[in-house]
């Protein structure tokens, strides 16, 4: 009984095994064969999609193999009913594998090629369109993926000739074989796709990218919009502004015995600095010309050019050269002017230095030579004759030794010797006294350097010159220099100035004079294109030998509105007074002015 069941069982196990057999035989023959079973597998880029597919296929094949394997008899009965599979006739082709129920081979396996001639042709892959609409949405879908993960991919430093695109990684990662790059290169069929996606995914050249506009960037906005750009001339930059315009004054040649008038003014100045490395230059000047439209006759010129050089040399050693070159007509309310004169006569002087500096540590040295020559022109009188000035003719030469302490970099306390001689070109004047004298002064002052808040120097001491001519005394009294500037805020400028001068004469028994000279200014940038300036002024001569004395005050106010970044109207008032114990030589004069001004 048992042995009869038993047997009963195996055959209706086998009866089931050969029916499933026979059912997926009859299925596989049922299936529609494609339309371009001719075609090679060549594809383009691949979705997941299918690629999971194909894994799951081979995994139902291995399955189906191993059942064949444990039941080969049922397996050579359901072979001998299955119908064969179709054999292209053509050269070359290659069956669709739904056609072979044994195949394991994946559909991204590339065809053997037989002896085709046509094999060695490399021509590019033709992408398989989707059978289906809802297969077309998994594979669109399933593309987003891919390239998303491409793009993060990209990121990564790649070698050429790498694989980049989204198909190779993941063939790579379901295989976990790692292409052949050499055979790739060899066998055209088997290159990867290049698509339009995976060209625009591909990072540009930096030297390629698209320049951002101007108009997007920030530009920093400058300090002084309505400042002179320059014109560049060779190595340096050139400012030039000129200034034209009218001056009504109740004072023409500003003497006692001035009247008022109408005056033309033109006016030109200048500034050149240097675009150089290491050193630098500094070219600076000015031209007045005054004209009388109305009332008394004026007609003069007066200006100067001066150059400064700045060259380090090695060992913290710097090297400052100088030149200039001044000439004005003399001032009616100068102690030497000669009365009854058509016009004054013309002053000219001709300077230079040149200076060392040196730094030690904190010990500052300084040795600087200057010569100074003055020449005077003739003097036309009213009458018709000339009187000739060449006995004041003069040449000075100065010696300075300067000796500081910085105890901090805007702190630099120091003291100075001067040492001199003037020589006159005429070593006796037209009344036989020898005017030639020598110069000894001492001064102690300070230097700050406090950047754009305050800078400049300052200092006081003693200054003598005693004259070759034992008849004259010698020109002696204190000696006050100073040359500041302060910002205390922003668009704020003050500046203090002062010189100790002295002043020669051929006057018969006199030595001279000494001139000390203060100016306090102020400029304040309103707005940007509206600045006010204003200055106040005190000189003191005190004349040797005598207990007479000039003073002079002055003050001066003025505007300058900016109409663009080249021209603009200017317009100042200015009263001056002089002062003195001397008979004949007090003076007022008041005047105001309108130009315009143009820079470059």
């Amino acid at each position: 009984m048992s042995g009869g069941q038993s047997e009963t069982k195996i055959g209706r196990k086998g009866i089931a095994i050969a029916a499933l057999l026979l059912t997926a035989s009859a299925l596989a023959l049922l299936r529609p064969a494609p339309a371009f079973s001719q075609e090679t597998e060549l594809r383009g880029e691949v979705s997941e999609s299918a690629i999971l597919a194909d894994q799951q296929r081979k995994a139902r094949q291995l399955r189906a193999q191993g059942s064949q394997d444990q039941n080969a008899p049922a397996a050579a009965a359901a072979q001998d009913t299955t119908s064969t599979s179709y054999q292209p006739s053509s050269p070359g082709a290659v069956p669709d594998d739904d056609q072979t129920a044994g195949a394991t081979d994946s559909i991204f396996d590339q065809p053997q090629a037989t002896d085709d001639p046509l094999a060695a042709t490399k021509k590019p892959a033709k992408p398989r369109r989707p059978s289906t609409a809802s297969q077309r949405a998994q594979d669109a879908k399933a593309g987003t993926k891919a390239n998303t993960k491409t793009a993060d991919k990209k990121k990564a430093k790649k070698k050429p000739g790498d694989a980049t695109d989204g198909t190779t990684t993941a063939t790579i990662a379901a295989t976990g074989n790692q292409p052949d790059a050499a055979a790739a290169d060899d066998d055209g069929s088997n290159r990867r796709a290049v698509t339009i996606d995976s060209v625009d995914k591909q990072k540009l050249d930096p030297g390629q990218e698209r320049t951002a506009s101007i108009e997007g960037q920030k530009v920093k906005p400058e300090d002084d919009p309505f400042a002179a750009p320059g014109v560049k001339v060779g190595t340096f930059v050139f400012r030039p502004t000129l200034e034209q315009g009218f001056t009504a004054t109740s004072n023409a040649d500003s003497s006692s015995a001035g009247k008022s008038a109408v005056l033309s003014e033109t006016a030109l100045r200048f500034t050149a600095t240097s675009d150089w490395r290491e050193n630098s230059a500094l070219i600076t000047g000015y031209g007045q010309f005054r004209n009388s439209v109305s009332g008394e006759k004026i007609n003069d010129a007066q200006g100067r050019i001066e150059g400064q050089l700045n060259v380090d040399l090695d060992n913290e050693l710097r090297a400052i050269a100088k030149l200039g070159y001044e000439a004005a007509p003399e001032s009616a309310s100068s102690p030497d002017a000669i009365a009854g004169v058509t016009s004054q006569p013309l002053r000219q002087t001709v300077d230079g230095s040149l200076g060392l500096e040196k730094s030690v540590g904190k010990m500052r040295y300084a040795l600087t030579g200057a010569v100074s020559h003055d020449f005077y022109g003739d003097a036309d009188l009213s009458d018709g004759t000339t009187v000739s000035q060449k006995d004041r003719d003069n040449t000075l030469y100065t010696a300075t030794l300067r000796t500081g302490y910085e105890i901090s970099p805007a702190l630099t306390p120091f003291t100075e010797v001067e040492l001199g001689r003037r020589v006159y070109d005429q070593r006796l004047d037209t009344d036989d006294f020898a005017r030639s004298s020598k110069r000894l002064g001492a001064r102690a002052g300070v230097e700050l350097d406090m950047g754009e808040k305050l800078s400049g120097e300052f200092s006081v001491g003693w200054l003598r010159e005693a004259i070759d001519d034992s008849r004259l005394p010698a020109i002696a009294g204190p000696s006050i220099n100073a040359d500041l500037k302060w910002s205390p805020e922003r668009g704020t400028t003050i500046g203090l100035t002062g010189k100790t001068n002295v002043e020669t004469t051929t006057t018969a028994g006199e030595s001279g004079d000494i001139l000390y000279s203060g100016r306090l200014t102020g400029e304040r940038q309103i707005r940007a294109n509206l600045t006010m300036n204003s200055a106040l002024g005190l000189d003191w001569r005190d004349y040797t030998g005598s207990d007479g004395h000039d003073m002079i005050l002055s003050a001066e106010a003025g505007l300058t509105w900016w109409l663009n970044r080249y021209a603009g109207l200017t317009t100042r008032v200015r009263t001056e007074k002089l002062t003195s114990n001397l008979p004949g030589r007090d003076y007022t004069a008041n005047s105001v002015y309108l130009g315009l001004k143009v820079q470059r």
